[in-house]
């Protein structure tokens, strides 16, 4: 019976790793010796080739491979690069090989795996298959993904590993080296920027760089040479946006997350920022293009399928369609101003597509501003200040050209008149229409994203309409 009855298509935990740009994937361009390796069964090639190709690439390769010639090349990878493919395969593809492989084999690879990595394996997996792979692990890994679960998910400790480097305070700098070289030997896969300096409680004193270390003289104390880890510490249920703002503020490669007692329970490195930035820029981008953001989930063609593209798309197609029936609703109210003045229809495209245009502008910077800190609460109406009269000069500026253009094709100057004030107005309205739907859905807890874009086009269009045809009944005799 195999350990997964089911699995799951989509990326695990929502994340996706950032495709290799930087030239062709080695493994897709070696795919066709490999193939011809296995059918000639030449496994000494194969290893001797798959020593050679990243562990990224084989995972970005790995669904253009057979299942039967999955399990072949995963069992002909090294012990350390077959963690290292497995933690960058997708969670449908760690279910396969999970299924496939033999308890001997599953053991060590969810024995070595990075905390973290592990952690998100195991947010996809039922309770009974969680129990069954338990039984294959050691107690203190056990005992490690169950600390790491407890976390909620959108906190630091959902984002942490438990791996770390740590010192005694009164450690010389020659005893601090000569304790890491005999102490970590196991955690040489391990990748560190800084050492702990931790009490014996387990609370964070200080933060030492690893080539001050090494560079110290050797009769030193460790803390003579270490630094406070006040501004740069992280608290354990702190969101996970902060965390990437801080990282991004202080230029960190790894930072400390602790409990409200000081003390540590794990890091956070740069790689782990890295995804979050580009799963929730994915996620901001489907919001803004009014998707179902899943997640971040990116939607990925190779994998794609016609029902997942529909829904995750057609729910907010349907609402924005309801909500434009009001579009229609203003045409008819104004139906006899548009029958006695036919040429006020020639320029309904023009005046809403250019207020979409400017609130989608201004929304998008507004969305991006409370993203990374630079919009809050407290300077919100230095913010809109500044955005208003912005929107005062390019009314003007639009609403002028808006008039020439109206004047040279119809030639009317009462006409052009109209056109010229309702660009104005319309892109005032759009504006602050893009400054106030972010902030009021950021004060009430709503993602921004989730009012911008096709959201503020709509209401545009609305009020926009029936700004235009009271323009135009008020200055067109005809229509009086």
């Amino acid at each position: 019976m195999p350990i997964l009855e089911t699995y799951k298509s989509n990326s695990k935990n929502g994340k996706s790793r950032i495709q290799r740009m930087f030239g062709p994937n080695e493994f897709i361009l070696f795919l066709p010796e490999i193939k011809e390796f296995l059918e000639n069964k030449d496994f000494t090639a194969i290893k001797d080739l798959l020593k050679s190709i990243h562990s990224i690439d084989i995972a970005e390769g790995w669904e253009r491979l057979q299942p039967q010639e999955k399990i072949l090349i995963f069992k002909l990878l090294t012990s350390r690069k077959a963690v290292e493919v497995f933690e960058d395969l997708r969670f449908a593809e760690q279910s396969y090989l999970l299924n496939n492989l033999d308890n001997t084999e599953v053991a060590p690879i969810l024995n070595e795996m990075a905390p973290d990595e592990r952690a998100d394996l195991f947010k996809e997996l039922s309770q009974k298959v969680k129990k069954k792979l338990f039984s294959l692990m050691k107690k203190e890994e056990v005992e490690d993904v169950q600390q790491l679960l407890n976390f909620e998910e959108d906190t630091a400790g959902s984002l942490m590993t438990t791996d770390f480097l740590s010192l005694k305070k009164d450690m010389t700098a020659r005893q601090a080296i000569l304790w890491l070289q005999e102490t970590h030997k196991s955690q040489s896969a391990y990748h560190f920027y800084h050492l702990y300096v931790l009490d014996e409680q387990r609370r964070l004193l200080g933060i030492l760089d690893l080539d001050t270390l090494i560079t110290a003289p050797p009769d030193i104390l460790v803390k003579d040479i270490m630094f406070s880890p006040q501004t740069i510490k992280i608290d354990v249920d702190m969101p996970r946006e902060e965390v990437a703002q801080k990282f991004s503020r202080y230029d960190l490669l790894d930072a400390p997350v602790v409990d409200s007692q000081d003390r540590l329970l794990g890091t956070i490195t740069i790689d782990d920022v890295v995804d979050l930035i580009h799963q929730e820029n994915t996620r901001q981008i489907y919001e803004i293009g009014k998707m179902q953001p899943a997640g971040g989930r990116e939607i990925r063609y190779a994998t794609a399928t016609v029902r997942e593209l529909i829904q995750r798309r057609a729910g907010w197609l349907m609402f924005l369609l309801v909500f434009d029936f009001l579009t229609g609703t203003v045409l008819k109210t104004f139906e006899h101003a548009l029958s006695t003045v036919v040429a006020l229809t020639f320029f309904i495209p023009m005046l809403l597509d250019t207020g979409g245009n400017a609130g989608a502008q201004t929304s998008i910077t507004i969305i991006r501003g409370l993203a990374i800190g630079d919009v809050n609460f407290k300077n919100v109406w230095r913010v809109a200040r500044l955005e208003v009269f912005a929107a005062l000069c390019m009314g003007l500026i639009v609403g002028s050209v808006a008039f020439i253009r109206a004047a040279l094709l119809q030639q009317d100057i009462l006409l052009s008149i109209v056109v010229g004030l309702t660009m104005s107005f319309i892109v005032l309205l759009a504006i602050f229409t893009g400054i106030t739907l972010p902030i009021i859905s950021k004060r009430l807890g709503f993602d921004p994203a989730v009012l911008a874009g096709p959201i503020t086009t709509s209401i545009v269009d609305i009020v926009g309409l029936i700004i235009y045809f009271k323009i135009a009944q008020f200055f067109l005799p005809i229509l009086k």
